[in-house]
């Protein structure tokens, strides 16, 4: 056995961030588009681009900057807001995992 779990931040009652939600924004980050993330992420679109929406007006700042036309298409790129709150959440996942292995070592002796 091993434990496992589920973490997300909320305002008001509502998911702002969330393992999913950053592993969304990493997506878009490495594919340079909401589209190409939310293939990646094995959702539609219109999910991802609404999970985006929900955080950046919970957040209320701009997280994903969409680039319109070109000559390859449209695409988009996190903004310098998203990454600061990746990195803070990363680490405050890494910080609670530490602890829940530690209590989970302690009773379960495992």
């Amino acid at each position: 056995m091993r434990p496992k779990f589920n973490l997300w931040l909320e305002a008001d009652d509502e998911v702002v961030f969330s393992t999913w939600r950053a592993a969304l924004l990493n997506a878009v980050g490495e594919t340079g588009s909401i589209s190409a993330a939310a293939g990646q992420m094995g959702v539609q679109y219109r999910t991802a681009w609404q999970k985006i929406n929900e955080m950046e007006t919970r957040l209320g700042v701009k997280l994903v900057e969409p680039q319109v036309g070109g000559l390859h298409g449209g695409g988009a790129h996190l903004t310098p807001a998203a990454q600061d709150y990746l990195d803070k959440f990363a680490r405050f996942s890494e910080a609670v995992e530490r602890v829940m292995t530690e209590k989970y070592r302690e009773t379960f002796g495992a």
